[in-house]
């Protein structure tokens, strides 16, 4: 799979139902004003009845009874006032205790999606569980899944927040967990919808590099190198070059033309000033 990082904004690489978490909810036993609430004992209590009052018991909305999720611990030290402004902004809409919550849990999900993304994962699902109507959430609980290699999970997390958002960023993620869970052709569907008329540069490039990939999925090498000829492949200067580079050096090598895959693995290098590739290792095979 290829390997989308969620913007650090949201815990999507530097660089998700119900809108109130338990936090909300009244203490079990429910408020004393409820109907059909437990009274206090000296209000109801009957001298013959040491077991005190008793309601009638009342029949619950199964449908409507948030079951019970594992909810990892969050450090004292992180606040929620880590997060950017910009995503704390897009949980106002909570109350103010669930909104710390779920901030500290979007925290720890930037905090460990490179080190542990199980974990992450963890924290991703614990903040959709208290604010699952809101974009922001929804996508970051799809990429810390996507991280932790929980494609089903992911995909239906990053559907949700494109419904609730209209955003399509997520697009070429989407189809990476397609291909992840074997479906190449679903992949292409996506690469080749209007969607994706809407990405920018950087998106388009992994959109490019998600259909490849699908093309040598399918075993149709040669057009996974078609997939990735374009005018981007000169570019030396932004940060998906070298991805792009790696990439068509790679679908070079699977088709069997390796005098060109030994280039561009070499052209690739001379960008990957991080090394963050093992292009060179390539280029002087």
């Amino acid at each position: 799979m290829s390997d989308q990082r969620p913007p650090s904004r949201s815990g999507r690489p530097s660089s998700g139902r119900p809108s109130s978490g338990n936090s909300e909810r009244p203490a079990r036993g429910g408020r004393d004003d409820r109907r059909g609430a437990p009274r206090k004992v000296s209000e109801g209590r009957e001298v013959s009845d040491p077991r005190g009052f008793r309601p009638a018991p009342q029949e619950r909305d199964q449908s409507r009874i948030r079951p019970r999720i594992f909810e990892p611990d969050i450090p004292d030290d992180v606040t929620g006032e880590e997060l950017e402004k910009s995503v704390r902004a897009e949980l106002l809409s909570l109350s103010a205790e669930n909104a710390k919550v779920v901030a500290r849990h979007i925290v720890c999900v930037n905090l460990h999606m490179d080190t542990d993304p199980e974990l992450a994962h963890k924290h991703a699902v614990a903040a959709a569980h208290h604010a699952g109507r809101l974009a922001v959430v929804r996508e970051t609980a799809g990429y810390a899944a996507y991280r932790a290699g929980h494609y089903e999970i992911a995909l239906r997390e990053l559907r949700a927040a494109n419904r609730i958002s209209g955003d399509v960023s997520m697009w070429p993620v989407m189809a990476d967990c397609e291909r992840g869970l074997g479906n190449p052709l679903k992949a292409l569907n996506l690469a080749g919808s209007p969607e994706v008329k809407r990405l920018d540069k950087a998106e388009e490039i992994e959109m490019r590099i998600v259909a490849s990939g699908a093309r040598r999925d399918l075993g149709e090498l040669d057009a996974a190198v078609v997939t990735l000829q374009c005018k981007e492949l000169k570019n030396e200067t932004d940060e998906w070059a070298v991805r792009l580079r790696y990439a068509y050096a790679d679908a070079l090598d699977a088709a069997g033309r390796k005098e060109e895959a030994l280039e561009w693995f070499a052209k690739c290098a001379l960008v990957d000033h991080e090394e963050s590739t093992d292009a060179q290792e390539r280029a002087e095979q």
